[in-house]
């Protein structure tokens, strides 16, 4: 099984949201846009704006917790940019 790390943001809001998951992104996607409590329920207009596969959910969540201490919308940024 894979395990995402991934990036949405949300204009509405003009804030990115990293997370890292299982399941398909699309149905995560699904999930973040759907009715439910939680930090991305305060927006509906989340886009995936950037990806990264690991084996493990350790590994993913490792990464996630990496992007998330680095708390720098450039790095994020540079992030999405080299991807594209």
């Amino acid at each position: 099984m894979k395990y995402l790390v991934y990036i949405l943001y949300s204009k509405e809001l003009d804030r990115y949201y990293i997370g890292h998951t299982g399941e398909t992104i699309a149905e995560r996607l699904r999930k973040h846009l759907s009715n439910h409590s939680g930090y991305t329920s305060k927006a509906k207009d989340w886009e995936l704006k950037y990806t990264e596969e690991y084996p493990s959910k350790k590994d993913a969540y490792a990464r996630e917790l990496d992007i998330k201490r680095k708390k720098s919308i450039k790095f994020i940024q540079n992030l999405i940019s080299s991807a594209g």
